[in-house]
């Protein structure tokens, strides 16, 4: 295969950062092989960027057979791609997994994901052309410069065909080459796309927005895992999420997978919100942490199926559980993240009273009758989980913090989390595990495993919720004969 390097001096641009020496350690033995190496995708992206890569990739000419030969211990991880997983030590002896790619052309995608036709190459323009975004779509070759292995900082060259930097300069998203074909190849670019917009809180080029409009039935094409997928990403790594979902919604993406969400656009609120339904929930996903920002999400989802002429959404919170659960179980979310995020949804319009210095008679009086004794804590923490406690006070934080005209006060958290450490102490039954009496036990009574077994068992601990005393083994048999009709 005949090596071409970088030569197009036009379209490059120098940058001051420094690489693994682990990195450097396998691009020298390519060019000791006498193939090129060259530093290309979003890790080049990040460091141009002055952000810290969590990876490395790499392209080179090598074919994946002959990487195979140069490097015994790499795994083949996409061999019909030409990526080939490389383990390499670093100073210290840790091992680290470098993906090194041939350098390839793509034809003929039939499905709107994956090319039936790859072809091995070994021209950089070649390879950078099939690629999706322009930032992307740079390459520091490294035969250009001196692998020493130290990892100070030194000024690399990047070879950049497609205006990378200066899209990253303009803050834009823009496709390589026709956005149109770029699409068309592949379905899931228009969500990356959406993506990438809202983890760098960039705009995407209106060329590239319209193709996405163009090109949807091609992105319908793409499996929901994969979509799901994408969409994580997008709540984990972005700092606003919303940037993302609302280009969703414009370029015609969420109808793909999410419509539910499009039923809240529009959707007022005006007694106690400042915002429409669908805005709310995106100021709430962005003040939300990291591992509550689908729940965030769909916290209110349920509203616009729930809206009164008085401006009431009675009942929101039960139709938003159930809405959650269609719609992550469609995405194939796990059962554990789907219970989870469906029992946030749940009972996020918990209230609990406060009570104010100098407050008068009636309202001292109001406050005794909304206090909440040990039997309804004990019967919050069975109903959201004591796994989910912390999780279920962070949404209700960032709910009010998406509201101008929420009347929360940060006080409520602090005395329902100081009562439910005190009742936490007590000794309690939250589970049916918890229970002085088990199956087991019912069984030997001739009850038999089966759903009327469960009812007793739900019915004995809701009894135990409200009364700890009667946790005793004997009161709960001679309960459970009761229960069974005996």
């Amino acid at each position: 295969m005949e090596n071409k390097s970088v030569s197009k001096q036009s379209n490059s641009f120098t940058v001051r950062f420094s690489i693994p020496s682990y990195v450097q350690s396998v691009a020298r033995i390519l060019l000791k092989e006498g193939f090129h190496c060259y530093l290309v995708g979003g890790a080049l992206r990040d460091v141009v960027m002055s952000i810290e890569p969590d990876d490395y990739d790499l392209a080179t000419d090598a074919l994946p057979e002959e990487m195979l030969k140069i490097f015994p211990k790499a795994v083949s991880t996409g061999i019909r791609f030409g990526t080939v997983t490389v383990l390499i030590a670093d100073a210290d002896g840790v091992r680290n997994e470098v993906q090194v790619t041939t350098l390839r052309s793509e034809q003929q995608y039939t499905d709107g994901r994956w090319p039936s036709k790859v072809t091995f190459v070994s021209d950089i323009d070649e390879d950078l052309s099939r690629r999706d975004f322009t930032f992307n779509a740079m390459a520091l070759d490294f035969s250009s410069d001196v692998l020493d292995g130290s990892e100070e900082e030194k000024e690399w060259t990047v070879y950049d065909p497609f205006g990378g930097k200066q899209d990253m300069e303009r803050k834009v998203v823009r496709a390589v080459g026709d956005p149109v074909e770029r699409f068309t190849e592949d379905g899931l670019r228009a969500f990356k796309a959406c993506r990438m917009a809202s983890q760098l809180e960039f705009e995407i080029h209106p060329e590239t927005k319209n193709a996405i409009k163009k090109t949807l039935p091609v992105a319908r094409m793409v499996s929901k895992e994969r979509i799901r997928d994408e969409f994580v990403k997008m709540l984990k790594h972005s700092a606003k999420p919303s940037i993302g979902i609302i280009r969703m919604k414009e370029t015609g993406l969420l109808e793909i997978f999410m419509p539910e969400l499009l039923e809240a656009v529009d959707v007022p609120q005006p007694k106690y919100h400042a915002d429409d339904v669908f805005m709310h929930l995106m100021r709430t996903v962005d003040a939300a942490p990291v591992d509550i920002r689908l729940a965030a999400l769909f916290h209110d989802i349920g509203k616009p199926r729930k809206a009164m002429p008085n401006g009431h959404f009675y009942g929101h919170d039960l139709e938003g559980e159930k809405m959650a659960r269609e719609i992550m179980k469609r995405l194939r979310f796990s059962r554990s993240e789907i219970e989870r995020i469906s029992k946030l949804v749940r009972f996020h319009m918990f209230y609990y009273p406060v009570i104010t210095e100098g407050a008068t008679e009636q309202e001292v009086e109001q406050y005794e009758a909304k206090k909440w004794t040990d039997a309804a804590v004990r019967r919050f923490i069975a109903r959201v989980g004591e796994e989910n406690i912390d999780d279920l006070f962070s949404l209700r934080i960032a709910d009010a913090a998406a509201n101008p005209k929420s009347v929360f006060q940060p006080k409520e958290i602090e005395l329902l989390q100081s009562r439910i450490s005190d009742v936490r102490a007590k000794d309690m039954a939250l589970r049916v595990s918890d229970l002085a009496i088990s199956g087991d036990d019912l069984m030997q009574m001739g009850i038999d495993p089966g759903p009327k077994m469960g009812e007793i068992l739900k019915k004995l601990l809701d009894e135990v919720i409200e009364d700890p005393a009667q946790n005793d083994k004997d009161r709960l048999l001679e309960r459970a004969r009761e229960l069974a009709g005996q």
